[in-house]
């Protein structure tokens, strides 16, 4: 049975550089850092912070969509519902898109903390090296 136009959200998808998404839907369902959330027309206004996963959008003929989402926000305000992400794609495959998001965001993700934790390991070994330095000096 199709939803009446009136119970549906304005739902838009940003990226940094561009609109993946915008148009209806009647139902969402996202991964949040605490667990998986839904959203409704009628629920109340919230602001999520996105975890990568898939997130499910219900378009008002009944169709699901799938989008591939990397870390974010979540916005929901009256009927209108922003999510931005720094990644995403979107798919019809479930299993696939699944694999591209623990391949392409949960490994880049792990990468970078990598380099965050070597570039402070840097950080700081400059620092105490300048100290040492300083301690030298008569």
């Amino acid at each position: 049975m199709a939803q009446q136009i009136n119970e549906t959200m304005d739902l838009t998808i940003l990226l940094p550089t561009e609109t993946l998404f915008q148009g209806p839907v009647v139902k969402l369902t996202a991964r949040a850092a605490n667990g998986l959330f839904g959203v409704l027309p009628n629920h109340i206004d919230f602001v999520a912070a996105l975890a990568p996963g898939i997130l499910n959008a219900t378009a008002p003929d009944g169709t699901d969509m799938y989008f591939g989402v990397d870390e974010g926000v979540f916005v929901k305000r009256e009927r209108e519902v922003n999510i931005c992400v720094h990644r995403a794609v979107q798919g019809a495959d479930l299993s696939r898109l699944s694999q591209v998001v623990r391949e392409s965001f949960i490994e880049i993700d792990d990468r970078e903390r990598r380099a965050r934790a070597a570039l402070a390991r840097l950080e700081a070994n400059v620092v105490r090296r300048f100290a040492e330095l300083r301690d030298i000096r008569p």
